[in-house]
């Protein structure tokens, strides 16, 4: 019987010329953004701009998360206390933590077998808010298309939660840029990896100057490059609050050359998702998830589904992969379990019943795909889920 004895949790090296440039700001020990030289751009302000610029993006923020730059996009445009923000309802805790943290209230939007957002659900429930903050959870993205025309219908601002889709694209569009904001994540698990970290991008520049104030820049925000002039902030600096969540240089200086490398490493990806994807194909009780053509994806993560499997036969496959080195994370459990949780789990967000949204959260099996696999490995892997799959499923 085949064993897979690879790690599902180890990353690759941080590059060789990522590691010199952070000892080199160590060495300078000018680690905060705003603490730079004479005549010296600065490590965060130079990510920025090589980051709005990969993106195609007029102004870029880095900051300390992910869910800070949530957070930080929901307050930059507007979102007050009490407001109700749109978001979906399969997505992971900092999504509806960023808008609770703001003491605004989640409305959960259902989820489709193609692990998007219900553009059905959406239409019904858009008339309860103003914002939409859309994750494009696992990677999937939705028709775009479609969910652009919506928004413009029913006057939805669009914030995309991008910490699974930096590098892919719609129709040939970036994902992050189809939204009045981006936000992106770089946290180790992510396309990036500075251990903690996040990015936004915005064309709009009142929203790019509240959210480089919200940031913590006090008022050295003209030592940013991917910001507007000053004149903008003229408006915005007397009332905008300072949330610091500021990136500092070493995790800048650790990104800027991962960030030259993205497209290969999306690339890397992709292959060793459609090498799992193509093993899982056809196994009875096993829905692999469709991408559409439209969608240039990247497969760090690959999920499916055992529709309508009772809790036990769920269980034991979960199981028997895992004895045989597989980590499979399941999306349906009532309690939440390391990362993975309900929508229903997060009390402080009310929540009503979705009866067909549970029955695809039920059915979610997730694996990480670490550019530590070979294309071997992920063979080995999708052999290992095929025939235990089939063997619990032969069993019923």
């Amino acid at each position: 019987m085949e064993n897979f004895t690879g790690s599902f949790t180890q990353q690759e090296p941080i590059p060789d010329e990522a590691i010199e440039a952070a000892v080199a700001v160590m060495r300078s020990g000018r680690l905060h953004r705003y603490n730079v030289a004479e005549g010296e751009a600065g490590e965060v302000a130079l990510l920025e701009q090589e980051f709005a610029e990969a993106m195609g993006a007029r102004y870029a923020l880095a900051v300390a998360s992910g869910g800070y730059a949530l957070a930080c996009a929901l307050r930059a445009v507007g979102v007050k206390p009490g407001d109700r923000v749109l978001t979906n309802a399969f997505t992971l805790a900092p999504v509806p933590g960023a808008i609770a943290s703001i003491g605004a209230v989640p409305v959960f939007v259902g989820v489709s077998e193609a692990l998007v957002i219900d553009l059905e659900d959406l239409r019904e429930k858009a008339a309860q808010a103003d914002v939409l903050l859309l994750s494009h959870m696992r990677g999937h993205l939705c028709d775009m298309d479609a969910l652009l025309a919506l928004c413009e219908e029913a006057g939805l601002t669009l914030i995309e939660d991008c910490a699974h889709t930096m590098g892919a694209r719609w129709r040939g569009r970036l994902s992050g840029t189809d939204g009045l904001v981006g936000c992106y994540s770089t946290q180790t698990y992510k396309h990036m990896n500075s251990g903690e970290g996040g990015l936004l991008i915005t064309d709009d520049a009142e929203v790019a100057a509240r959210a480089v104030m919200l940031s913590g820049s006090y008022m050295l925000y003209e030592r940013h490059l991917a910001a507007p002039g000053a004149e903008v902030f003229e408006g915005v600096k007397y009332d905008t609050p300072n949330v610091s969540g500021r990136m500092d240089n070493l995790r800048a200086a650790i990104l800027r050359p991962q960030l030259a490398r993205l497209d290969a490493q999306c690339a890397a990806w992709t292959a060793r998702y459609k090498v799992v994807e193509e093993g899982l194909r056809g196994t009875p009780g096993l829905t692999v998830i469709e991408r559409p053509q439209e969608e240039a994806y990247v497969g760090s993560s690959i999920q499916f589904l055992l529709l309508d499997w009772s809790e036990e036969k769920l269980g034991k496959v979960l199981s028997r992969c895992a004895a045989r080195g597989v980590e499979l994370k399941w999306f349906g459990g009532a309690v939440p379990t390391g990362f993975t949780s309900r929508y229903d789990s997060w009390r402080y967000a009310p929540s009503e019943a979705m009866p067909e949204t549970d029955r695809i959260l039920r059915a979610i099996l997730d694996m990480r795909l670490p550019l530590t696999f070979s294309l071997e490995d992920c063979a080995l892997i999708a052999r290992i889920i095929r025939a235990e799959v089939g063997a619990v499923h032969q069993s019923a």
